[in-house]
């Protein structure tokens, strides 16, 4: 676990939960901006991923992912100061996942290109991936070309050896049933402030199923945002400035409901 600390007076914790296949070291630039806004950040890498892992096939039981995530919610609460939950991706699927399970006490979440139906699919092949050795081997080809439209970040994470999309079909096959599990969910989760934002010309996952599922929740606080010409990595893209500063509105404007001064 990573911790960094905000610039000043802290306001409250961010957790970030990062997506599949890749590390926390890319969300550099988005630490650095949210400690300078006021906020403390808690990451890591999920397991199976990171240098530190050592892997290129992912194999992990998603149960390992679901536990990791609220250790890091647990070591954020610790600040007692109000939490938001960040995830993107995977990363926001996992913690959609937990929400439905149980309520965590949170000031909100933020969710960014939710997995809940992909778009990209491991190969062309992939309709019978359920009939495949579970232990076989696919790559899910997904290219930093795909996920951003920012050169700098091609420059930057081209040649990046802790980005991994080989992964092997039982680990799909946990996917596809946790996409499922989470669209097909009749009860709402608990009624807490949501911002879910989607870019409009994302390659991975088919942004409909985002927007279904929050208007599904029986929420009195949400927001939902479609990014114009933006992929899948919103805070990689260009625009990234502007996204950040939407985000830092709604916590804000949260922590602003909840009495404290900002």
């Amino acid at each position: 676990m990573w911790k960094w600390e905000a610039e000043g007076q802290p306001k409250a914790v961010v957790v970030i939960v990062h997506n599949a296949y890749e590390h926390h070291r890319r969300y550099a630039w988005l630490i650095q901006k949210l400690r300078t806004g006021g906020f403390h950040v808690v990451t890591s890498d999920l397991p199976g991923h990171g240098s530190e892992s050592g892997r290129r096939t992912h194999d992990e039981p998603f149960e390992s992912y679901v536990d990791h995530v609220k250790k890091m919610i647990d070591i954020a609460l610790q600040d007692n100061l109000p939490l938001f939950v960040l995830g993107h991706g995977l990363g926001a699927t996992l913690v959609m996942h937990i929400l439905q399970r149980e309520k965590l006490e949170c000031a909100g979440f933020i969710f960014s290109s939710p997995w809940l139906s992909m778009k990209h699919q491991p190969s062309k092949f992939s309709g019978v991936l359920t009939k495949l050795s579970s232990s076989m081997k696919v790559n899910h080809d997904i290219t930093i070309e795909m996920l951003t439209r920012n050169y700098d970040m091609y420059v930057e994470f081209q040649n990046d050896r802790d980005y991994s999309s080989v992964i092997v079909t039982s680990w799909y096959r946990e996917l596809l049933a946790m996409m499922k599990s989470i669209m097909s969910h009749e009860e709402s989760i608990f009624d807490t402030p949501i911002l879910m934002h989607t870019g409009e010309h994302d390659k991975i996952s088919d942004v409909s199923f985002a927007k279904r599922w929050l208007l599904k929740q029986r929420l009195s606080e949400f927001q939902y945002k479609e990014w114009k010409r933006l992929y899948h990595d919103l805070y990689q893209e260009p625009e990234r400035e502007e996204v950040y500063l939407y985000v830092e509105s709604f916590m804000n404007n949260v922590l602003r409901s909840l009495g404290y001064i900002v």
